[in-house]
């Protein structure tokens, strides 16, 4: 997967969602020649149901938005135009309330086809994105050199679902640590499906405190400059699906002990299934590291993964297929 084909991802995405919109939703453009020139602005405007459609350009500023059913979606460049980074729908700058670049007080949220960058605060756990409400979808973004990637909290019957996404070269550990993606709170369910973490730094590449977690048809790499600690944590355990993902841990990995670690912090949520199953993991360390690390009283089902480098399979209650 390249950055050609991510932008191809964006475009159709972006295309699709704009088609699909429903008849009764109003549509709010947001650009340079706009009414409406700022996230802020829109997001002042926009009402349960909207849509809003924001065109290519650099947007420094951040918004906090309180409307349910929301459908936020960056335009493509025009056809025949070259797809770059920059002329994307790019969202940086200051973020509002010491937190985020955008911010999400009601449910039911869809974000497609845009950038998160850079998004910092004074206690370097600022978030690209930061979902407050229940239910949240991110498809066809890419989250670059932000603290938090998408940080969450939520109700407990809340679901957030990231697909064909990027995060690039984000996390931080100067203070509280922060993530590519950080599920926070104890929700129903994260599902992560086909997307890339590359150059994350210090923090984990996913944290999901969920009861359940899937993470399919992934790619998650420290690379050669990347510092992650692990590559995927669920502090509370839960039931997990890690399935037919790439996962690699880079020589300059911030820890050097495990890639998968469950019930690391507690193990109050309720776990009953643990399946690790057709995953590539690589090991560019010179020394061992545990595949997965299980701290449940679950057995975890580890069948069918190719391991590289000095790697022990399992800790913890569970059984090893090749």
């Amino acid at each position: 997967m390249n950055d050609r084909f991510l932008f191809a991802v964006l475009a159709f995405a972006i295309s699709f969602a704009v088609l699909a919109s429903p008849a009764w939703a109003r549509v709010w453009e947001v650009g340079p020649t706009r009414q409406l020139t700022t996230p802020a602005q829109a997001a002042a405007v926009a009402a349960d149901g909207d849509q809003v459609i924001f065109d290519p350009g650099i947007y420094t500023g951040c918004a906090v938005w309180g409307a349910s059913r929301l459908t936020l979606v960056g335009r493509p460049p025009p056809p025949g135009m070259k797809q770059t980074v920059m002329n994307q729908t790019i969202v940086t700058g200051p973020v509002c309330n010491g937190r985020a670049l955008f911010m999400f007080t009601g449910n039911d949220i869809v974000v497609r086809g845009m950038v998160f960058l850079r998004a910092r605060n004074i206690w370097h756990n600022a978030a690209g994105i930061l979902m407050e409400g229940a239910n949240l979808t991110v498809e066809s973004a890419l989250f670059q050199d932000n603290e938090n990637g998408i940080l969450t909290g939520g109700p407990a019957h809340s679901v957030v679902r990231v697909r064909a996404s990027w995060f690039r070269g984000n996390g931080a550990c100067q203070g509280p640590c922060a993530h590519a993606i950080y599920i926070g709170a104890r929700i129903a369910r994260l599902e992560v499906m086909g997307s890339v973490f590359l150059d994350t730094h210090i923090g984990h590449n996913i944290k999901s405190r969920a009861r359940t977690t899937v993470v399919r048809d992934c790619r998650i790499e420290d690379g050669p400059t990347g510092t992650s600690s692990y590559l995927i944590e669920l502090p509370n355990g839960g039931d997990a699906e890690l399935i037919d993902n790439q996962l690699t841990k880079g020589p300059l990995s911030d820890n050097r002990e495990a890639a998968i670690s469950i019930a690391t912090e507690k193990n109050d949520n309720p776990t009953n299934r643990l399946e690790i199953r057709g995953n590539r993991f690589a090991n560019e360390l010179p020394e061992p590291v545990i595949f997965v690390r299980n701290h449940t009283k679950s057995p975890a089902r580890v069948t069918g993964n190719t391991l590289t480098g000095p790697v022990v399979a399992l800790t913890g209650p569970g059984q090893v297929e090749r």
